[in-house]
């Protein structure tokens, strides 16, 4: 099972690397007064970062709100943090 997940790993590594090589022409992206021109292939790794960062936020929240009303439901004392 472990060699399998590395050979997927190592493909997607690869796709995403012949990604990057076939689009090295620069785009602007612009928000409000805002605008940033870089590769394609950076400006899709760097929405990807924020999807991740934003990603994991709201799991956290929903965490955090799952175990309130559990905690709550139960009778124990809200933890502060």
């Amino acid at each position: 099972m472990r060699y399998l997940l590395g050979l997927i790993l190592l493909i997607f590594l690869g796709a995403v690397g012949l990604f990057a090589v076939q689009n090295t022409q620069p785009i602007t992206v612009k928000f409000w007064n805002l605008g940033v021109t870089a590769p394609v292939a950076l400006l899709a790794v760097g929405v990807y970062l924020l999807g991740m960062i934003s990603g994991w936020n709201v799991v956290a929240f929903l965490r955090s709100s799952i175990n309130q009303v559990r905690s709550r439901s139960q009778g124990e004392p809200e933890a502060k943090s």
